[in-house]
Parts: structure tokens; sequence; C-alpha cells
């Protein structure tokens, strides 16, 4: 039992610490706003993905993948919806200028709205939640486990991205520094759309 724990606990911080779409979004958000005002953003991944992860559990992720149709759809609005991310990112300035131009930190609805239309999202729950399955027999249980471990993981490894955006933000004096930063991470969130077809 402690053992697949364990194991539980590793995969779901390796699974939301590892480079992708979160991370790159709490890593930018970070540098350009600081932890505290990228905390909702940070909040409605980790909360979204354990509520898909605990949602998998009663097996609405299977039906999801189960229709092509629906799993295509998603995939195209996960797509679009990345795309605009990227293209916000990669046209925002230096931090100097958010005043300027009005520009906010992304929200609590952003950060789960990454997640609920991102397929790689609903196969990972799925994944998790049938892998395992053997930790607890009864599945609400076992849901609100699985959830509680992934909320977690998903806050710790998004505020180390945060952190991490935050302090590359103190070597970034220019604004051309800014434009390469902005770009390089508009860039990897475009990269990222590709796990979603891959």
């Amino acid at each position: 039992m402690f053992d697949q724990f364990f194991a539980l606990v590793l995969f779901a911080l390796i699974a939301t610490g590892s480079p992708g779409g979160a991370t790159t979004l709490a890593t930018a958000s970070g540098a350009r706003f600081g932890l505290l005002r990228s905390i909702p953003l940070i909040t409605g991944i980790a909360l979204t993905l354990s509520g898909l992860v605990a949602v998998s559990c009663s097996g609405l992720a299977t039906t999801l993948q189960a229709a092509p149709a629906l799993n295509l759809i998603v995939k195209a609005l996960g797509t679009v919806y990345l795309l605009w991310l990227a293209v916000k990112l990669g046209f925002s300035g230096a931090p100097n200028t958010i005043n300027a131009n009005g520009e906010r930190p992304l929200s609590f609805i952003n950060g789960a709205m990454l997640l609920l239309v991102n397929p790689k999202a609903w196969a990972m729950a799925l994944g998790v939640a049938s892998s395992f399955s053997q930790l607890v027999s009864d599945p609400i249980l076992l849901g609100g486990l699985l959830a509680a471990v992934f909320a977690l993981s998903a806050l710790l490894s998004l505020t180390f991205w945060a952190l991490t955006g935050r302090l590359v933000s103190r070597v970034l004096s220019a604004d051309w520094h800014w434009h390469i930063f902005n770009g390089g991470m508009a860039g990897l969130l475009a990269v990222s759309i590709l796990q979603l077809w891959v």
C-alpha cells in the first residue's frame, strides 16, 4: 500500500512538473507578475486537474476517449485556446508596460480552461485512475485521494515554475530581453500543442 502511494506521489510530481503548457504559463506569469499575482492561474490549473482525476474515477474520461468526434472537437478547441494564449504572451512587453497597457495576469478561469480543453490532461487523468485503482476499493474515496494528491502536486510544481520565472525576470533588464523571453515562452506554448495531436 505504501509503495503504491509513494509511486502515485512521485508520478503526480513528475506529471505536473514536467514542461508543457501549464508549466510554461506559470513560468511566464511568475516572470511578468510575480508569484502572488500568479496564484489564481496556478489554482485554476491545480483544482481543475484534480477535478479531472476525480471525474476519471467515475468513467467520464473514458466516454471522452471513446467518442472520436468529441475528442477531435476538444483537441481543436484546445489548439485554438493555446494559440490564443501564445499570441497574447508573444506580443506582451516588459513588466513596466503592464500598467500602461492594462495587462492583467491570467485568471483562475484561464487556468481551468487550459485543462478542460486539453485531451492530454483527460488521458493522463484516465491513466492515473486506472493505474492506481488498487489503492482504495471505493471509487469515491479513490477519486478523492487521487484528486488531493494531484492538487497538491500541481500547486507545488506550478509554484516552483512561477518562482523560477520570477528569478529569470531579475536578469531581464532591457525591453528587448523581455521580447525574447516572451517570444520564447509563446513558442514553447505553441509547441506544447503538438502534445495534443501526437
